[in-house]
């Protein structure tokens, strides 16, 4: 295993998507973010089926940085109950897995 995760969530709009992957990344709470869309999306929401094309929002980090990163989505993002799932990533290269580790744990400070 690598420690890495990558944290997957979506948004109905592709600047919503920008913004939130961006924050998440200016803040050292995501090494990097890829933003996917439009895709569209089969679900069961409030009882209801439905479709919809959403922009995927895909998030690395570390396990360690899990918990503050879903907090800072659950916070801004601009869904009340979005979906917020993730994966570890079991085989990466020596040079990423360092690269992710880095750029998360590096000083915020330091970054601004």
């Amino acid at each position: 295993m690598t420690g890495l995760i990558q944290v997957t969530t979506a948004t109905e709009q592709r600047d919503a998507a920008i913004e939130l992957a961006g924050d998440a990344v200016r803040r050292r709470l995501a090494a990097s973010a890829q933003i996917i869309g439009p895709v569209v999306s089969v679900f069961w929401h409030l009882g209801e089926y439905g479709t919809g094309e959403e922009w995927q929002v895909v998030l690395t980090t570390t396990e360690g940085g899990y918990a503050e990163l879903e907090a800072h989505l659950l916070e801004n993002h601009p869904w009340s109950n979005p979906q917020i799932t993730a994966v570890p990533v079991v085989a990466a290269s020596a040079a990423c897995v360092d690269w992710a580790r880095e750029a998360v744990e590096a000083d915020y400070e330091s970054a601004t």
